[in-house]
């Protein structure tokens, strides 16, 4: 191929990625840096009053602010528990369903699959619905079985809300997890597996030995994705409780919302995205260096 044709092909590929590139740098890089920028400044984004340059005074009133604290704990809490259960359970249930028939096979990924592409509004409100210290379905049935004496107000009491967060969390968390991990092991080598089994090795074994070093870079996608998301909680917070009762359910990026779009400090807000990015940065970076060991 000459000279003159690949550069023409090459053009012709780079013109094609240009609307993505465009739309990557616009709403993607941009706003990144302009986070960075701002978290420097007492920014409100007002025409009437002026940016003022307060340097690394937002990162510093970060960890004096108890609020901010608060939230940090709760999103790690969600972090700690929510990442290694759904990671679990997803593998457990795929373990039990991958060497199914397609038709009960494809029964279960759908049922595990719909709570993901159910909007969150409408999850939402019949997590609420369940939760109602009235007439919820959790009262009712801990009432009728003899567990508790009275109605528990399960959003609206500190002992409960944040547990009742990281259950619906899960509950919408475990079906992409679940549906990756049954096209991992179905690729899988099977002439290792049935080499392993004549060798006499039991089903821990080959679990371990064979099957667990080749959806390792499926385990690594579940783990970091997962991490991202759990940090990410916001739409379940702000529909169901708005970080409370008394900032139990607060998470940073709730409180982020909160600062920067009720308060309108966006600076503020932008200071506790930058230090959000960087715990998930370091907790991704750790992830991969443990998988890359494995």
């Amino acid at each position: 191929m000459s000279k003159a044709l690949r550069r023409r092909e090459n053009i012709s590929g780079y013109l094609f990625l240009l609307p993505s590139l465009i739309f990557f740098l616009g709403f993607v890089v941009f706003p990144m840096i302009l986070c960075v920028y701002t978290s420097f400044f007492d920014a409100k984004l007002s025409a009437n009053v002026p940016d003022a340059f307060v340097g690394f005074q937002n990162y510093v009133t970060l960890w004096k602010d108890p609020v901010f604290l608060k939230a940090l704990v709760n999103t790690f809490i969600i972090v700690l528990v929510s990442v290694p259960v759904v990671c679990v359970f997803s593998l457990w249930v795929a373990s039990a369903i991958y060497k199914m028939k397609e038709g009960a096979l494809s029964f279960f990924r759908i049922v595990f699959y719909l709570p993901v592409v159910t909007g969150s509004v409408a999850v939402t409100v019949v997590w609420k619905w369940m939760y109602n210290n009235y007439y919820g379905i959790f009262n009712y049935l801990l009432k009728g079985m003899g567990f508790i004496e009275k109605n528990i107000n399960w959003l609206g009491d500190p002992k409960y809300a944040l547990a009742c967060i990281i259950i619906i969390l899960l509950t919408t968390s475990v079906g992409q997890p679940i549906v990756l991990y049954v096209s991992a092991l179905s690729n899988v080598d099977q002439s290792l597996v049935e080499a392993a089994e004549v060798d006499g090795a039991t089903n821990l074994q080959v679990f371990w030995r064979i099957k667990w070093p080749q959806i390792m870079p499926t385990t690594l996608y579940i783990l970091v994705i997962t991490t991202i998301n759990s940090f990410q909680c916001f739409a379940l917070i702000q529909l169901l409780t708005s970080g409370g009762p008394n900032y139990a359910t607060e998470t940073v990026m709730y409180y982020i919302y909160y600062t920067a779009f009720k308060l309108n400090n966006f600076g503020y807000g932008n200071a506790m995205g930058v230090i959000l990015a960087i715990f998930i940065a370091i907790l991704s970076a750790i992830q991969f260096r443990l998988a890359r060991e494995k």
